[in-house]
C-alpha cells in the first residue's frame, strides 16, 4: 500500500474520533478550542524555577524542538528565567515535575499521522502528557500554555484531566500569496498562530491572474515574467515547510487552473485559449483567461510541471483550483469548438470536466490526490477527488452522496469582513448535511478558513486574520454542541494577547495606522471613532474600480478590526438594559458612552480638518456624535417612563437610517444599538 493511501485512510481514521468526546469542555478554562473532555482536579500546579521537563518514549527531533518552543513560551508567560536547563536529558528522568511520552516512532508522522488525539494531567505534584503520535504531543503543549495564568507573582495552572481528540482531521487555513505577495516571515508568525490553536493545514494558493509566486526549474519564466520578482525559490518553500511541520502543520499547494490563469499566460502563451499578448492582471475580479483544453501542449507542460511540484511538496494533497471559468474564451476559439463537436462535448461544463479528467490523471501519476472548489463536482470526476465548497453547504453535501470526499469553506471566508461570531455557527456537519448518512458523513472530513488577499498584503494581513480565525478553529476541533458565543467571545478575548506575545501583529497594526493617521498628534479620539467602526462586509470593496494591485491598503479601512468589540459589548449593554428597564448599572455605563460619542467629534474635528489623510473621515464622526445624541435623548425618555413623541420617533430612526450607510468603505457599528433604544421608547 503506497504513502498515499495510507495517508487517506489515517485521515478516516481520525474520523472515527468524533464521536468519542464523553463529556464537553469547561467553558470557565481560558482554552480555544476547547478540550472534548475535561475534569476539573483539586489544587494548582506551581510553576517556578524548579520546573523541570523530561520526555520519554521514541520522541524524536520534532518534539525536542517543540519542548524548547514550549519552555521560552513559558519563561516569556512567567517571567521567570526558565532555559534549556529545564530540559532533563541525562540525569533522573522520573524527577522531572513535567513529563511528555510518545508510544509510537517520530519517523512515521510527517505528515500528522492518523491520530491526534493526548491525554494531559495537571496535578499539583506535576504534569503528564501522553499520546500515541507527534501531532498530539504538539497539540497538548499548547492546551498546557493555555493553562497557565498569573495570580500575583505567582504562575500556576490548574489541577485538571485532559481527554482530546478533533472532531475533524483536516482544519485548514487558504492564504491567498498571488494577489498580495505575503514574505515568509509574515507566513511564519501566521503558522505559530495555527499551532496555538491546533489548525494543521496551511493551504497556499500560489497562483492566480495577479501572479504566480514559485520558482520553477523546469519552466523558469514563470519567475521572470509572471511574478514582478516576488516569488519563492524552493530553497525558501523548503523552509516554509520544515517550519509547518515542526508544528504539525501540512502545506497543500494550489495552482488554480484552467481558470485564474493571467499569469501562467504571461509567460507561456502557448498554454492560452486566446492570442496574446498576455500580461498579468493589475485588477481585481473574474477574468476570462483560460487554459486550451483541446491541445495536447497543455496536457504536457502540466505534466512536467506537476512532477516538479510534486516533489517540492511532499504532502500527499494537490490542488488545481477548478473556479470561476467564465469560457467566454472557449466560445470565441473555432479550434476549440471544433475539439468539443468532435468529443461530443455539449458545453463548456462538459469541457472543463474533459479538462479536470485528464488533470486527474495527471495528479495520480504522480501520486497525489486531487482537490478542486466545488465547481469540479461534474459527472465523471475521479471518485478520490476531494471537493472543497466555497458556494454553499448543498455542494458539500451533493458531494458526499456521490462519493466524494470533501471540505467545508462556505462561511469561513475572513476576508469577508464577517464576525467572529458569524463564522463560529456553520458546520461541516449543519444544514444540508445533516441529511447525510452515518456512511456519507464520513466523507465530510474537515474545513478551511480561506484569507483572499485583495485587501490584505503583509502589513495587515494579520489583522484580517486573528482573532476571528480561532472561532474557525474550534468549530472544526471541539464538540458541535459546544455553541455559546459568548463563551467563545470570552475565552477569544484572552487568547488575542496570547497570539499578539506570539508575535503576531493584529492588534499592533491596528494602532499603528492610528498614530500614523494622526500624523504624531494625540490618537484618543481619534480611536474614540475608529473603534466602533469596521470594514464593508462581503464584496462591496471589490465594486471600487479603482483598485489594482499597486494600489497602497493605507486608509483607515485598512487597519481597523474586522470586528468592533466596543460595538459588540455595547450592544449587550443595551440588550440588558431592554430586558430590565431597571438595571442602573447598565443605564450609567450606556450614558458614559453615548456621552464620549457624542463630544467626540468636536474633539476630533480640528485634526480631520488639518490632515488630508484623514479627509474621508468628517462624516463618520459627525454621524458617530448624532447618533450618539439621539441614544442620550431616548435614555432621558426611558429613565423618565414615559415615551418620546412619534414625530422625534420618526426624525430619529430616519437620521440612524443615514447613519449606517457605508462612508470610506466603513460601517459605524454602534447604529444598530441606537436603532434599539429609540424604538423602546414605542409605546407598548
Amino acid at each position: 500500500m503506497n504513502r498515499r493511501r495510507l495517508h487517506v485512510l489515517g485521515l478516516f481514521s481520525a474520523l472515527g474520533l468524533m464521536s468519542s468526546a464523553m463529556a464537553q469542555g469547561d467553558p470557565t478554562l481560558p482554552l480555544m478550542p476547547m478540550p472534548s473532555v475535561v475534569r476539573p482536579g483539586t489544587g494548582k500546579f506551581i510553576i517556578d524555577q524548579s520546573f523541570t521537563i523530561a520526555m520519554t518514549g521514541p520522541c524524536g527531533a520534532v518534539i525536542t524542538r517543540a519542548t524548547e518552543r514550549m519552555v521560552h513560551n513559558l519563561a516569556r508567560r512567567t517571567g521567570l528565567p526558565l532555559a534549556e536547563a529545564a530540559m532533563v536529558r541525562t540525569s533522573d528522568k522520573s524527577k522531572a515535575r513535567f513529563t511528555i511520552h510518545c508510544t509510537s516512532p517520530e519517523e512515521n508522522l510527517s505528515l500528522s499521522g492518523p491520530s491526534e488525539s493526548y491525554v494531559l494531567e495537571v496535578k499539583p505534584s506535576g504534569v503528564r502528557l501522553e499520546a500515541q503520535h507527534v501531532a498530539g504531543l504538539l497539540h497538548g503543549m499548547q492546551t498546557f500554555l493555555q493553562l497557565v495564568q498569573m495570580d500575583g507573582a505567582v504562575s500556576s495552572a490548574p489541577a485538571v484531566t485532559i481527554e482530546d481528540s478533533p472532531r475533524f482531521p483536516w482544519r485548514g487555513l487558504m492564504i491567498d500569496v498571488a494577489r498580495h505577495f505575503i514574505p515568509l516571515d509574515v507566513l511564519k508568525r501566521n503558522l505559530d498562530g495555527m499551532e496555538a490553536v491546533k489548525l494543521n493545514v496551511l493551504h497556499w494558493h500560489l497562483s492566480d491572474d495577479q501572479g504566480f509566486r514559485v520558482e520553477s526549474k523546469k519552466f523558469p519564466k514563470f519567475q521572470q515574467l509572471a511574478s514582478d520578482g516576488k516569488f519563492y525559490t524552493q530553497a525558501e518553500v523548503h523552509e516554509l515547510i520544515e517550519y509547518a511541520q515542526d508544528r504539525g502543520i501540512r502545506v497543500v499547494p494550489e495552482f488554480d487552473m484552467p481558470g485564474h490563469t493571467t499569469s501562467w499566460f504571461a509567460a507561456y502563451p502557448e498554454l492560452a485559449s486566446a492570442p496574446g499578448p498576455h500580461s498579468i492582471e493589475r485588477k481585481w475580479g473574474v477574468f476570462d483567461a483560460a487554459m486550451d483544453p483541446s491541445s495536447e501542449t497543455t496536457y504536457r507542460f502540466l505534466d512536467t510541471f506537476i512532477g516538479e511540484m510534486a516533489v517540492l511538496f511532499p504532502d500527499a494533497y494537490f490542488h488545481i483550483g477548478g473556479d470561476e471559468v467564465t469560457g467566454k474564451q472557449w466560445d470565441r476559439n473555432p479550434k476549440i469548438q471544433e475539439f468539443m463537436r468532435r468529443n461530443g462535448l455539449k458545453n463548456n461544463h462538459d469541457l472543463q470536466a474533459y479538462f479536470n479528467r485528464r488533470l486527474a490523471e495527471i495528479v495520480k501519476k504522480h501520486e497525489k490526490i486531487m482537490i478542486g472548489w466545488d465547481e469540479v463536482l461534474y459527472p465523471g470526476l475521479p471518485v478520490d477527488t476531494v471537493v472543497q465548497s466555497w458556494r454553499g453547504q448543498k455542494s458539500l453535501a451533493e458531494a458526499a452522496r456521490r462519493g466524494y470526499s470533501g471540505l467545508l469553506s462556505h462561511g469561513y471566508y475572513l476576508d469577508l469582513m464577517y464576525s467572529a461570531a458569524q463564522h463560529y455557527s456553520p458546520d461541516p456537519l449543519g444544514d444540508e448535511a445533516t441529511s447525510l448518512t452515518a456512511q456519507e458523513k464520513q466523507k465530510i472530513f474537515g474545513g478551511e478558513a480561506c484569507m483572499w488577499t485583495e485587501f490584505a498584503d503583509a502589513n495587515n494581513l494579520d489583522n484580517r486574520i486573528w482573532p476571528r480565525l480561532a472561532a474557525e478553529a474550534e468549530r472544526l476541533w471541539s464538540p458541535q454542541e459546544l455553541r455559546d458565543p459568548e463563551s467563545m467571545y470570552r475565552r477569544l478575548a484572552i487568547l488575542s494577547k496570547e497570539l499578539e506575545a506570539l508575535g503576531l501583529r493584529h492588534n499592533a497594526v491596528y494602532f499603528e495606522t492610528l498614530q500614523r493617521l494622526a500624523g504624531g498628534n494625540n490618537t484618543e479620539a481619534l480611536q474614540m471613532l475608529a473603534d466602533v467602526l469596521e470594514p464593508v462586509k462581503a464584496y462591496v470593496r471589490h465594486r471600487n474600480k479603482d483598485y489594482e494591485s499597486s494600489t497602497p491598503l493605507d486608509r483607515l479601512v485598512d487597519g481597523i478590526h474586522p470586528e468592533s468589540d466596543t460595538a459588540r459589548e455595547f450592544a449587550g449593554m443595551v440588550n440588558r438594559l431592554i430586558k430590565d428597564p431597571s438595571d442602573a448599572r447598565q443605564a450609567a455605563a450606556i450614558l458614559k458612552w453615548l456621552t464620549l460619542w457624542r463630544d467626540n467629534d468636536q474633539k476630533l474635528e480640528p485634526a480631520l480638518q488639518s490632515n488630508p489623510l484623514l479627509k474621508e473621515l468628517p462624516p463618520l464622526s459627525k454621524n458617530l456624535s448624532s447618533a450618539a445624541a439621539a441614544g442620550l435623548q431616548a435614555m432621558d425618555y426611558l429613565s423618565a417612563g414615559g415615551h418620546a413623541p412619534a414625530a422625534w420617533r420618526e426624525q430619529q430612526l430616519a437620521l440612524l437610517k443615514q447613519a449606517e450607510k457605508p462612508q470610506a468603505e466603513m460601517l459605524n457599528m454602534i447604529v444598530p444599538s441606537m436603532r434599539k433604544l429609540v424604538e423602546a421608547t414605542l409605546p407598548q
